[in-house]
């Protein structure tokens, strides 16, 4: 599948936040199921890196927002709840950071993500991509404690 990024703007962001519902465990994920997420969310000041990501169809099928730390790109995304768990991750991913590294004209031989351990289904897809686990960590989010695995992919 093809993909188009656009700029993330408050129709959008509304859109995402209030209306994607994931279903089971991954109800995590919710972006109003963490008041402090949900407020980062919608803020226009922190959309400088802040993309939608539009299908073929100009239909809006998910989101990336990339992040650098110590020059490190940090990705981060969200698939439409309808289109999880129907192997389109792989294609979102891959995408996703293709558009980052040439968007931001990123040089580095690495980047990172961050994945709750929980959510097996996405670790085998970042796997299977060429991600590796290389840290383990609490985080404490949406009332409770997490344990996150970050992540690493070299990139050629």
């Amino acid at each position: 599948m093809k993909y188009n990024f656009k700029k993330m703007n408050k129709n959008y962001a509304e859109e995402i936040a209030y209306q994607w519902k994931y279903s089971g465990i991954y109800s995590f994920y919710d972006i109003t199921a963490d008041e402090d997420d949900l407020e980062e969310f919608l803020d226009p000041d922190e959309w400088d890196n802040s993309f939608v990501v539009l299908n073929q169809s100009d239909q809006l099928v998910g989101f990336y927002s990339y992040n650098f730390k110590e020059k490190i790109m940090w990705i981060g995304f969200g698939l439409k709840p309808e289109l999880t768990g129907k192997g389109y991750g792989a294609n979102f991913v891959e995408a996703g950071i293709q558009f980052g590294i040439k968007n931001y004209n990123y040089d580095r031989d690495y980047l990172m993500l961050a994945v709750a351990k929980f959510n097996q289904r996405a670790v085998k897809v970042y796997q299977k991509l060429g991600f590796k686990i290389i840290d383990e960590y609490l985080q404490k989010t949406n009332g409770g404690e997490y344990e996150f695995y970050q992540m690493t992919l070299e990139l050629e």
